[in-house]
């Protein structure tokens, strides 16, 4: 279990979670629309095809980084597992070039999901880059060793 100081709390954790769950459920929804499968011309589909893949790849990382924070706390993985599957998994930017010819909603959903993608992995990256605490008997013999 962690301990108070770990920078993530259980209800931050939950607050992520749920919103990546409504926004991958939005995503889900409107994705497999009629009106996703009437855009047109063929380019614009087909970058409109690939921006809904990567919705889909940074929601579902972002589900899972959070899944294995609430399996953390929950006791269910140790820290040694989660050394493994403490980072984020990667997912691609945005196609700025196509991004403008794409619908409005399309958009909306893309940001959405970026800038849930980039919140979440600022607080991963904060976390990896915790200061490791040197044991106090530890500490003072490095002090007396830079003495001499």
């Amino acid at each position: 279990m962690l301990d108070a100081s770990h920078p993530i709390t259980p209800k931050l954790v939950d607050g992520l979670y749920t919103e990546s769950m409504l926004l991958a459920d939005e995503a889900r929804s409107y994705f497999d629309s009629d009106r996703a499968r009437s855009i047109s011309p063929a380019e614009v589909a087909v970058a409109f095809s690939c921006e809904s893949l990567k919705v889909t790849t940074r929601l579902m990382h972002v589900i899972a980084w959070l899944l294995n924070q609430k399996a953390l706390r929950a006791g269910e993985l140790s820290l040694d597992d989660m050394a493994s599957l403490e980072q984020l998994g990667y997912a691609p930017a945005t196609d700025d070039y196509w991004i403008d010819e794409l619908p409005e909603e399309a958009r909306s959903l893309i940001m959405a999901s970026e800038d849930l993608y980039y919140r979440v992995q600022r607080i991963c990256e904060g976390m990896i880059r915790q200061p490791v605490e040197v044991p106090e008997p530890l500490a003072m013999i490095e002090r007396i060793r830079a003495a001499f």
